[in-house]
């Protein structure tokens, strides 16, 4: 079977929206939740998620920035992305990924009281797709 590059691995997550966003705590404890990446996003190695900054996802991400993310697709594919995560609070930089489909969980836009970003630089990716499987470097 032919391995995956980069390109052929963001086409195939642009028609991915949600993911499992896995981070720890400062006890080692694992912690899963769901996130939409807003599908149809060209991935380039870098994820971006909203969310509101009083929350324990960021409190562990900013106890430590390790955070894994992990896709389903269609035909059985799935995908996982490790990677550094960081909390951006700067409304221009947040503006530049803003969806209006995320109006539904933060009402005011931007400029709903909490919300900051979350830019996951990812740095490996493991995929499986039907009896395809490999790895990719994304930090090259």
């Amino acid at each position: 079977m032919k391995k995956l590059s980069v390109k052929d691995l963001a086409k195939k997550m642009k028609e991915l929206d949600f993911c499992m966003m896995t981070t720890a705590d400062g006890r080692g404890s694992m912690h899963s939740r769901p996130m939409s990446n807003n599908r149809e996003v060209e991935y380039d190695g870098n994820s971006y998620f909203f969310s509101y900054e009083d929350t324990g996802k960021i409190r562990q991400l900013r106890e430590s920035p390790l955070v894994s993310l992990t896709f389903q697709g269609k035909d059985m594919l799935f995908i996982q992305l490790y990677g550094h995560a960081s909390i951006i609070t700067q409304k221009g930089r947040m503006k530049e990924h803003w969806s209006d489909d995320l109006n539904r969980w933060f009402p005011e836009g931007l400029e709903t009281e909490g919300v900051v970003m979350i830019h996951v630089e990812g740095k490996r990716a493991h995929y499986w797709a039907k009896e395809n499987e490999g790895m990719l470097r994304l930090d090259e």
